[in-house]
């Protein structure tokens, strides 16, 4: 018995290892820059409908819902496409994925935390910083995807700097200034993925 647990335990290292050297295929660029229009969507709904700087919290938390929705729409598509794809490896493939990004993620639910309690005239730097931690989650994903993909992780990294010296100036929340950079850093994935020959299919 206990040989054939250390042969199981082996089949699953071989398969980890081999589902980490092998290019993950299982983001769809159609879904991805849907998420980019859906931060163009929140971004405008915004702007129309609520004033920053009386209720941070609530444009903050409309970014969170619409980053969990994006998180949905990806994980959804990423699981049909990668057990369409990579059919045995698609579960270490996922798993993968997933925890590249771990990191990121948990870092900036994080940032709102500590700052939504024990800073909360620091909320405008939120944007800014969410999108360069986007920007590490790309560079660290960039090993499975396409080499070109590591542009759009620059991008993000740039931009978010780029929101944080800007909102300096006014120390506002912007509803654009997560909007648009997360519209043309989610297209641009899309289009490096799809370029970068690792989608077979839309």
């Amino acid at each position: 018995m206990r040989d054939l647990d250390r042969a199981l335990a082996d089949i699953v290292a071989i398969r980890s290892q081999i589902a980490g050297g092998t290019t993950f295929r299982g983001y769809g660029p159609v879904t991805l820059a849907a998420t980019g229009g859906l931060a163009l969507l929140t971004a405008g709904a915004q702007s129309l409908w609520l004033d920053p700087a009386a209720a941070p919290m609530t444009v903050l938390a409309g970014w969170v819902a619409a980053a969990l929705l994006s998180a949905g729409l990806i994980g959804t598509d990423m699981l049909t496409r990668s057990r369409r794809l990579h059919s045995g490896l698609a579960d270490a493939m996922i798993r993968n994925a997933v925890a590249q990004f771990v990191p990121a993620g948990t870092a900036g639910a994080l940032l709102l935390v500590v700052l939504a309690r024990g800073a909360p005239d620091c909320l405008w730097l939120l944007p800014g910083l969410w999108q360069v931690l986007v920007g590490l989650g790309i560079f660290a994903a960039a090993r499975s995807l396409p080499g070109a993909v590591a542009l759009a992780g620059a991008w993000y990294v740039v931009a978010g700097l780029a929101v944080l010296l800007l909102a300096s100036e006014t120390r506002a929340l912007s509803p654009w200034a997560m909007g648009v950079p997360f519209a043309i850093g989610q297209v641009l994935v899309a289009v490096l993925i799809h370029r970068g020959g690792d989608d077979a299919e839309p």
